[in-house]
């Protein structure tokens, strides 16, 4: 006799206002928790970073009196508070191995003469040394320095293609030594480089120049410079002969001014278009020193309102720094150049940046800046002053920490 089974009953269906209802709560449950998502989202965006969240009242949201600039409220910057956030925490973490190997007395670790054209490796090499970010131990570091200078090779004569060869064994040597260029075949170390001398010797080896960042004065679009990789370092001859320029530009009467050799195509077109112009100050050669008034290179640039910089044998010209440093807003009439710390300042708030083409309406150019966005540009220049200035010991915000900013923002990039 089988057991007696309960009655099955028939599967009834929801009324439909009864699902209705179901799937508008779930909607709406799932829109809710969107919205929080987002929320939190964006309000992480705009917190600091946990290392500064320990102690952030200690943390000033602008620069300092001392400082000479708000980075926060200031419109020299494509981000400003971007910029001020990834500082403090470079200043933090960031950490440098520079490679022990290498005769101090002759090609490698030698400091540059603080003068001259090759100033701004010079002080490089010497502010490293004297700056937290350096480390002993290579298994903390972000970036590795490779520390090679040619001046001295010059200096005794040797030729570019021996140049090559030195600098190819000194690397070699370090790849058999130590284990870290293998790693990321080099994308973690970088060298730097101010003019012609080092880059055409570090030209002749291409895995040096391919792999690791080139930090260089000469920083062209048209040849091996890659903007993301590479830095535009800053040509700055010092000492400056002259105090800053700024704030004085009820004395700046002369529309632009430029004198030096024609060593390049545009120089030459400068020269020859504008030099007997009663407004543009163009003089066809340098300023004889010798027989002009002491300085009187130096005291145009208080005089005039634009100072152009046209690209020399290469891009790059130390009358950028030049008149940056006299208060003069610079005229860049320069193809591929990438200008230096051109990620981190906006140049088109304190320069004018022209097409080489433009050389032929450069007057006409120059006259319709009115005088309320000279005033503008003049002021904003006044504020990125130290950022092309080079000291020793380095101080904060000045040339050197810009250049470990940009070296900052590409260790990011490394993985291993």
């Amino acid at each position: 006799m089988s057991a007696n089974k309960p009655p099955q009953l028939p599967l009834l269906s929801p009324p439909s206002h009864t699902l209705c209802s179901l799937q508008t709560s779930l909607l709406s449950l799932a829109v809710l928790t969107l919205l929080s998502f987002t929320y939190l989202s964006l309000k992480s965006l705009h917190s600091p970073p946990s290392f500064l969240s320990q102690n952030t009242s200690s943390i000033p949201l602008v620069f300092t009196q001392d400082d000479s600039v708000s980075v926060v409220h200031s419109n020299v910057f494509h981000s400003p508070n971007i910029f001020h956030l990834n500082y403090l925490e470079m200043e933090q973490k960031f950490k440098i191995y520079i490679y022990p190997d290498g005769d101090p007395n002759t090609f490698y670790q030698t400091p540059r003469k603080l003068t001259g054209k090759y100033a701004s490796e010079g002080y490089f090499f010497q502010n490293i040394r004297e700056s937290s970010f350096l480390t002993q131990d290579p298994d903390q570091a972000h970036l590795f320095f490779i520390p090679i200078s040619c001046h001295k090779m010059r200096g005794k004569g040797t030729s570019y293609e021996n140049m090559t060869i030195i600098v190819k064994d000194y690397l070699d040597g370090l790849i058999s030594k130590y284990p870290y260029w293998n790693r990321t075949l080099g994308a973690d170390h970088f060298f730097v480089t101010c003019h012609d001398v080092g880059v055409r010797a570090t030209e002749g080896v291409p895995f040096l120049v391919k792999n690791a960042i080139r930090v260089v004065c000469s920083p062209s679009y048209d040849v091996s410079f890659i903007p993301h990789k590479d830095v535009a370092l800053p040509q700055v001859l010092q000492p400056f002969a002259l105090p800053r320029g700024g704030n004085d530009m009820e004395n700046r009467k002369t529309l632009g001014f430029w004198a030096g050799h024609r060593n390049s195509k545009i120089r030459v077109i400068l020269a020859r278009v504008w030099e007997n112009d009663t407004e543009l100050d163009i003089s066809n050669n340098r300023i004889n020193r010798a027989t002009a008034q002491p300085l009187a290179y130096q005291k145009r640039f208080y005089k005039t309102k634009f100072c152009i910089c046209p690209g020399g044998s290469q891009v790059n010209s130390a009358r950028i720094a030049d008149s940056i440093h006299y208060g003069c807003v610079p005229v860049i009439l320069s193809d591929y150049y990438d200008l230096p710390f051109n990620d981190i300042l906006d140049w088109r708030k304190f320069a004018v940046v022209l097409k080489e083409n433009d050389v032929y309406q450069l007057k006409q150019i120059l006259k319709n800046i009115s005088d309320e966005e000279f005033v503008s540009l003049h002021k904003n220049l006044v504020k990125v002053q130290k950022h092309f200035h080079w000291n020793s010991p380095p101080i904060k915000y000045d040339a050197f920490h810009m250049v470990m900013y940009e070296l900052w923002l590409r260790h990011h990039v490394i993985k291993y």
